[in-house]
């Protein structure tokens, strides 16, 4: 399940949310064109590595790694859950708020997987973790707004609309049960399953605290998706 819009208006233009996936995508792009060594060398040196930070080294790269992905693949998937539903989060809070409550739901994801890999010589890159906070948002604030999605049924592709507390439901739900088997039978598929549980449970915490309340009543009045 795919999704690729919401029907949920936005009040404003996003301009954090289009600034966010404007930077993912020049990095990815800058990268690209860069011998296969150089590009290696720059997720070694900028992705989060949790035995390195453990030891007090290269705490930068707790951030900077929100900005590195493996592949394209990697890359559009994040960009396309940032842009469906990161508007309708920063319409609600305003882009200062926005982007701070952004990097830190991507902090607390990385320390959750420094946690759960606390021996890991392993970098962990990408914006999941930070865009997994924006989804938990999203679902408290707007669990009733339709969100269209791709669904694969055998060979063929059909498109639904369906509540987003239904979509994203699933999707966490999913996180959990691939984190724990993932634990379970030691396997190291290369996702940090924790790192998304641990942003969207921090997004739901913090979304209190950085919501702006002239802007939620605004929302309200304008928006029937709202709570």
């Amino acid at each position: 399940m795919i999704p690729f819009r919401d029907d949920n208006p936005r009040l404003e233009f996003p301009f954090i949310t289009t600034i966010l996936l404007a930077a993912n995508i020049s990095v990815h792009v800058f990268r690209w064109f860069m011998p296969e060594t150089d590009s290696t060398n720059i997720i070694l040196a900028f992705g989060a590595i949790p035995d390195r930070i453990l030891a007090g080294e290269g705490i930068f790269t707790l951030f900077t790694s929100m900005y590195l992905h493996g592949d394209i693949v990697h890359l559009i998937g994040n960009m396309l859950y940032l842009w469906v539903f990161g508007d309708n989060v920063e319409n609600i809070m305003g882009p200062i708020k926005f982007i701070i409550f952004y990097h830190l739901c991507g902090l607390g994801a990385t320390m959750m997987h420094v946690f759960i890999e606390p021996a890991s010589h392993i970098p962990m890159i990408g914006a999941s973790g930070a865009i997994s906070g924006v989804l938990g948002a999203y679902l408290l604030q707007f669990p009733r707004a339709r969100v269209s999605v791709v669904v694969p049924v055998l060979i063929f592709l059909h498109t639904m609309r369906i509540p987003a507390f239904f979509v994203l439901g699933i999707w966490f739900v999913f996180q959990i049960l691939s984190g724990l088997g993932a634990l379970e039978n030691g396997a190291r598929d290369g996702i940090a399953w924790f790192a998304h549980i641990g942003g969207f449970v921090i997004g739901m915490l913090l979304l209190r605290f950085f919501q702006d309340p002239k802007r939620v009543l605004t929302y309200r009045y304008h928006n029937s998706y709202f709570d």
